[in-house]
C-alpha cells in the first residue's frame, strides 16, 4: 500500500461533492416511493459503506488493478458462471443470496472487464501496435463478449447491453478507424432487419425459436403502451408517464407524490426512481438531476484527459461509457424513449451491490485523477 498526503491536493473534490448531491436525490426519490420498509435509510447506510470503500481504494496505487487485471477478470467470470446455478429470483439467475444480502456479480464484472480491456490496450500501446489489427480487435471483442453472453443467458438483457456501451466508448478512445464502426453498424442493421423479416413473415418461428412471446409483448407495449392488447404489459410505463406528467414544472413536493407512494408505480425505489423524482420535483428538479449527471461525466472526462498513462485513460473511458448508457437507458425507459429493462439509475436507485460497486468504480476514477501529476521530490 502506497499513499502520500500530497495526493489529497490532486483529489477531485467536486466529483465527491457531486456524489453527495446524487445521494440527496437518492434519498428524496426512495423516500417518496414507499411508505414502508425504510429503504431510504438503508440506502444512507449503503452510502456510508460506499464512501468507506471509496476511501480504501484511494490508499492503493491504481496500477495495482492493472497488475491484477486478468486475475480479477477470471474471478469475475467464475462468479458469473456460478450464479447461473443459483435459484431463480425475479425470473433470472442473477443473484447470490448471502443471508440478508443479495449480491449481483454482474455489477462487479463490469468494472473487472473495463480493467482487463484497459490493461490489454495499454500494453498494446507500449508495443506501438494498432487496434486496427484484427487480432487485437478480436481479443478485445472476446474479453467483452464472454461476460456479455454469460449475463445475457441469466437472462439479464439490460446489464448485458451495458457492456455494449463500455465497448463503444473504449473503442472510440482507442482510435478504432471509422470504417470499423460503419461495418459494425451495417451488421447490426442487417441483424435487426432479419429479425423484422422473420417476425413479419414467419411469426410462429420467431416466437418459438428467437424471442418468447412475453419478451415481444414487452417491446410492443413499449411502442404502444395505451393499446388495450397490452393492458398488463404496458401498465408500468403508463403509470410512469402519468406520474412524471403530473409533476409538471415544479412538482408536487417532497413525499407529496401519489402514484408511486400509493403503489401504482412498481419498483419506484429502484428501477423507476426517476419517475418518483419527476413527480415530486417536477421538470425543474428532474433537469437539475440531469445537469448533475452531465457535470459528473464532464469531471471524469477531465480526469481521463489528464491521466498520466493510457491505462488510466482507458479505464475512465470504459466507466464513462458504462454510466452514460445506464443513465440514458434508465431515464429514457421512464419516459418511453427506451424499452424497459432492469438497469438501475447510478447512485440513485436503491440497491446495495450496485451502489457499493459504483463507489468502488469512483474510487478508481478518483485514484487515477489524484495521481495524474508526478509529485516533486518523489
Amino acid at each position: 500500500m502506497e499513499f502520500d498526503k500530497k495526493y489529497i491536493r490532486n483529489l477531485d473534490w467536486l466529483l465527491i461533492l457531486l456524489l453527495m448531491c446524487l445521494g440527496i436525490f437518492s434519498f428524496i426519490g426512495i423516500s417518496g416511493a414507499t411508505t414502508s420498509a425504510n429503504y431510504e435509510w438503508k440506502q444512507v447506510i449503503w452510502y456510508g459503506f460506499g464512501f468507506l470503500v471509496l476511501t480504501g481504494v484511494l490508499l492503493f496505487d491504481y496500477h495495482s488493478f492493472s497488475n491484477g487485471a486478468y486475475a480479477l477478470y477470471g474471478f469475475g467470470l467464475v462468479l458469473i458462471i456460478g450464479v447461473l446455478f443459483t435459484p431463480l429470483k425475479s425470473g433470472a439467475h442473477s443473484w447470490y443470496q448471502l443471508g440478508v444480502i443479495d449480491f449481483q456479480p454482474s455489477e462487479l464484472m463490469k468494472i473487472f472487464t473495463i480493467i482487463a480491456v484497459a490493461r490489454y490496450l495499454s500494453k498494446m500501446d507500449e508495443l506501438e501496435e494498432s487496434i486496427a489489427d484484427f487480432r487485437h480487435l478480436f481479443r478485445i471483442l472476446l474479453l467483452i463478449g464472454v461476460p456479455t453472453f454469460l449475463i445475457f443467458i441469466q437472462p439479464d438483457l439490460g446489464t448485458s447491453l451495458v457492456f455494449m456501451g463500455i465497448l463503444f466508448s473504449i473503442l472510440i478512445v482507442a482510435g478504432l478507424p471509422v470504417r470499423y464502426f460503419a461495418i459494425m453498424g451495417a451488421l447490426v442493421a442487417i441483424f435487426l432487419g432479419s429479425l423484422m423479416y422473420i417476425f413479419t413473415y414467419h411469426q410462429q418461428f420467431f416466437t418459438e425459436h428467437i424471442m418468447h412471446e412475453y419478451q415481444w409483448m414487452r417491446i410492443a407495449s413499449w411502442l404502444d403502451p395505451y393499446n388495450d392488447k397490452y393492458k398488463k404489459e404496458g401498465y408500468q410505463l403508463r403509470q410512469s408517464l402519468t406520474a412524471i406528467g403530473s409533476g409538471q414544472l415544479a412538482g408536487k413536493g417532497i413525499n407529496q407524490g401519489t402514484q408511486a407512494r400509493n403503489g401504482w408505480v412498481p419498483v419506484g425505489e429502484s428501477d423507476f426512481v426517476f419517475t418518483v423524482i419527476g413527480e415530486e420535483l417536477g421538470f425543474i428538479g428532474s433537469s437539475i438531476l440531469i445537469f448533475l449527471y452531465f457535470f459528473f461525466v464532464y469531471r471524469m472526462v477531465r480526469i481521463a484527459m489528464e491521466a498520466k498513462d493510457t491505462f488510466g485513460m482507458y479505464v475512465i473511458a470504459g466507466v464513462i461509457g458504462m454510466y452514460v448508457f445506464q443513465i440514458f437507458e434508465n431515464i429514457g425507459m421512464t419516459i418511453q424513449l427506451m424499452p424497459i429493462t432492469g438497469i438501475p439509475l447510478p447512485f440513485i436507485s436503491y440497491g446495495g451491490s450496485s451502489l457499493i460497486t459504483n463507489f468502488l468504480v469512483m474510487g478508481i476514477v478518483l485514484n487515477i485523477g489524484m495521481r495524474r501529476k508526478k509529485l516533486m521530490f518523489d
